[in-house]
């Protein structure tokens, strides 16, 4: 299969261009401008659909896709006041994600560049948070570490002066975000579990258990979760059922505390390490409220130049997927029309520089 990096081609001419995002649960679409500006960013949940069983159920995302997609996308570009034959490239999350729920983004975006004989390329979904460090704050400097944590990634990267990344530590078994998903499940709280919770340990404190913070060996920049979703069930059980609604604020404000003071540690460890001067945390968790504030505060007593996105940027969204293709079509590369969704696609920056 050809993709984004094999196939160079003639120089693009910079214009507007569309965003694409169907990995998982959010229809979205975006077009940026040719300086790279925001002029639209409309996302389309599906937590209605999803949230009587409690998280996504593959076949019932892949068919919201196929009724929003292009709906989704022509608002997207009636927001930015254009028409589809202004556009001069489309970009499109190739994975990872959700087979079914990819391809239906795949085959749209294909489908339109046919139409239009434009370009299009296939982004990493982990190429794009990335790139949404960059969205608000063009200045954003290099080098930097970048944070990713979201509900299936948790990824630790250095990314040079040339733009080329390096991975530095990647969670060993579950995501930050799937840990707060499944510790919301187990308190019983409502789909989304991650905002939920968040919601929630604001109404407790955060010091009344001592669940265990996991660092791994010395120096280690990994992750891991699970033995955390473990202390917290366990926890459970040994308290009577009547009495675990009266706990439930303790619980969620200390199992959270548990999760983000270990992701502020070792990315301000990698930032040192690495000898960065700059950190950006993307991806849906760091829309948390609490992992916002830590961070803010370390960045300050560290004196680090720290990149938060807005939440509209911190959640799926097709403006980092545009920002991300971007790039790509200035380097000059495209996709050819056997471009294919990649559910376990690896990120393009998990290699040494």
């Amino acid at each position: 299969m050809v993709t984004t990096a094999e196939q160079p081609t003639a120089a693009w001419i910079p214009g507007p261009i569309l965003g694409i995002e169907t990995s998982c649960d959010e229809t979205a679409a975006s077009v940026l401008a040719e300086d790279g500006a925001v002029l639209s960013n409309i996302i389309t949940s599906q937590h209605a659909v999803h949230q009587r069983f409690g998280g996504v159920v593959p076949e019932l995302a892949s068919r919201a896709h196929i009724e929003s997609i292009e709906d989704v996308s022509a608002e997207a570009l009636q927001q930015a006041g254009l028409s589809w034959t202004d556009l001069t490239g489309i970009a499109v999350t190739q994975g990872p994600g959700l087979a079914g729920a990819l391809l239906v983004g795949v085959n749209f975006a294909k489908a339109l560049a046919y139409a239009l004989n434009i370009p299009v390329v296939g982004v990493s979904h982990l190429e794009g948070h990335i790139a949404s460090a960059w969205l608000q704050d063009p200045a954003f400097p290099l080098p930097c570490v970048v944070l990713v944590v979201s509900g299936g990634h948790t990824h630790l990267y250095y990314k040079a002066p040339s733009g080329l990344c390096r991975l530095l530590g990647a969670t060993r078994d579950d995501a930050a975000g799937e840990a707060f998903d499944k510790g919301a499940q187990m308190l019983g709280l409502e789909y989304p579990g991650g905002p939920s919770l968040d919601r929630l340990a604001q109404q407790g404190n955060r010091d009344s258990i001592a669940f265990p913070r996991s660092y791994l060996k010395k120096g280690s920049l990994d992750f891991s979760f699970s033995g955390l979703k473990t202390a917290l069930l366990y926890t459970l059980q040994a308290i009577p059922e009547q009495f675990r609604a009266q706990r439930a604020a303790d619980f969620a404000a200390s199992y959270q505390e548990a999760i983000v003071t270990v992701l502020v540690d070792k990315a301000f460890a990698a930032a040192r390490s690495a000898g960065a001067p700059a950190l950006a945390v993307v991806g849906g968790v760091s829309a948390n409220s609490r992992l916002r504030m830590l961070l803010q505060q370390r960045a300050a007593s560290e004196n680090m130049r720290l990149s938060l996105p807005s939440l509209a940027y911190c959640t799926d969204n097709a403006a980092m997927i545009a920002a991300a293709g971007r790039q790509t079509l200035r380097f000059g590369h495209r996709a050819t029309l056997d471009l294919d969704a990649q559910a376990s696609m690896m990120s393009p920056f998990a290699h040494a520089i």
